[in-house]
């Protein structure tokens, strides 16, 4: 079965998310987070962090979001455990917050918390 094209977003440009590289694996989302939108941050992050140890993601800057939103960061820190880095979420927005809590996978995602391979 072929694989779906990835879209920036449905037909509009002006609600594209875009990843914003702040320098030092510092990163800001701004825009909202659909299905589309959310792989294809997905798709231009796997370069962007590939040259970091230690990445920090604010998405105060997130518009509007939900469960895709949410498999973002899940993804993230699946990769930051595979990859043995360190990842941070920072102004999660709440529409991802209240579904992880619903989820029960808000430990993986809270505000501030540090994701690594490392054993503690």
């Amino acid at each position: 079965m072929p694989k779906p094209k990835r879209k920036m977003s449905v037909g509009h440009p002006e609600n594209a998310a875009e990843l914003h590289d702040l320098g030092d694996g510092r990163y800001r989302i701004e825009g909202p987070l659909d299905y589309f939108t959310a792989a294809t941050i997905l798709e231009e992050s796997e370069e962007k962090f590939e040259s970091y140890a230690t990445i920090e993601v604010d998405l105060g800057g997130v518009t509007d979001t939900g469960s895709a939103g949410l498999a973002l960061l899940l993804e993230w820190v699946n990769w930051a455990k595979n990859y043995v880095r360190e990842i941070r979420f920072l102004n999660v927005p709440e529409q991802i917050q209240s579904l992880a809590d619903i989820s029960e996978v808000d430990a993986f995602i809270r505000s501030g918390e540090r994701w690594t391979g490392l054993p503690k």
